[in-house]
């Protein structure tokens, strides 16, 4: 039966000691607005009972039963709190067990569904594809299972690669070699890294090749065995490099491609690679896809209304922006 904006309903929930009710209220019952502002709610509290009030309230609700399950566990940030919130609004009302990442600097834990959705895959499958906007997590979330993996010696070493495609810049007037030039466009992998790792542990492991960073060219002809390898802004590959990563794969080995198939800066129109596995490989049940929109996005709000303006604008356009949305390296 739907609510209607009048309709008040009631929530029983545990007794809370005041740290624990602190937590799920929020810095000055924070939490508890953000609510009321984003769902058009009212909220009040009586000891154990909470009182819930209009159209939305059994989706507020659920969000404070997650509220009070996860003070036990400690502080909860406003990010995460606006997460559940878009969450609802989706219709994600799934809850799944918690999936914990353990790295050297902690734990990383999957932000939403999808995000729970592309780890279990991840996990599960040698070859998977995580596709979307920037900040949804795809090369993030890659390369902290690379690392779960690594520290349970599940693997023996972490390949990240990218295509050396210039992305509105010469790579050309760059100082160094090659892979000084391409340095800068791995340098999210490295930050991902340093932030799971540590710095001296990240250091010691790429002298020993543990753990290698490499342009997509350094690739051809070799076979990966026992390694978790990660092809980063896999938009802009052709078919046959795509081809060529793909059958790299060795024994033990698992491969994550990420990409954003609305930023492609291939020169001259060129077919992107990322684009043309997703229809070659569409009926291979053992190689999941993953696909992120925006409500996905977990940087920055302005972020996702920044992703679905230029969604809107590519609707009302026939010819979309792909090939002119130039982009600094991001860690997706």
């Amino acid at each position: 039966m739907e609510l209607g904006p009048d309709d008040e309903i009631t929530l029983q929930g545990p007794a809370l000691d005041a740290q624990r009710m602190a937590r799920v209220c929020g810095p000055l019952h924070q939490h508890l607005q953000l609510l009321e502002k984003e769902l058009d709610v009212r909220i009040r509290n009586q000891e154990q009972n909470w009182l819930l009030q209009g159209a939305q309230a059994d989706a507020a609700r659920r969000i404070i039963e997650r509220l009070i399950d996860a003070s036990l566990q400690g502080d909860i940030d406003a990010d995460t709190l606006h997460l559940w919130i878009r969450g609802e609004a989706a219709g994600d009302h799934e809850v799944q067990t918690p999936i914990l990442l353990h790295t050297r600097k902690g734990a990383i834990s999957p932000r939403g569904l999808q995000q729970s959705n592309y780890v279990r895959s991840i996990l599960a499958a040698d070859i998977s594809f995580g596709i979307g906007p920037a900040g949804t997590g795809k090369t993030y979330l890659a390369v902290a299972c690379a690392v779960h993996l690594l520290e349970r010696d599940e693997i023996g070493r972490i390949l990240l690669v990218r295509p050396a495609v210039e992305a509105g810049e010469k790579l050309g007037f760059l100082p160094g070699d090659l892979s000084e030039k391409i340095n800068p466009y791995l340098r999210p992998l490295y930050d991902a890294l340093y932030e799971m790792l540590g710095f001296d542990r990240v250091g010691k492991l790429l002298e020993k090749n543990i753990i290698e960073v490499a342009p997509l060219a350094y690739m051809r002809g070799r076979t990966l065995n026992h390694a978790f390898v990660i092809l980063d802004e896999g938009q802009n590959t052709t078919p046959e490099q795509m081809k060529m990563f793909l059958t790299r794969l060795g024994f033990g080995s698992k491969a994550v491609i990420t990409g954003d198939i609305t930023q492609v800066d291939l020169p001259g129109g060129q077919v992107s690679g990322l684009r043309h596995a997703m229809e070659v490989l569409k009926g291979v049940d053992s190689i999941p896809i993953t696909q992120f929109t925006s409500r996905d996005v977990v940087r920055h709000p302005l972020v996702q209304h920044i992703v679905e303006a230029y969604d809107r604008w590519d609707a009302r356009h026939s010819k979309p922006l792909s090939s002119n949305r130039r982009h600094h390296a991001t860690s997706d």
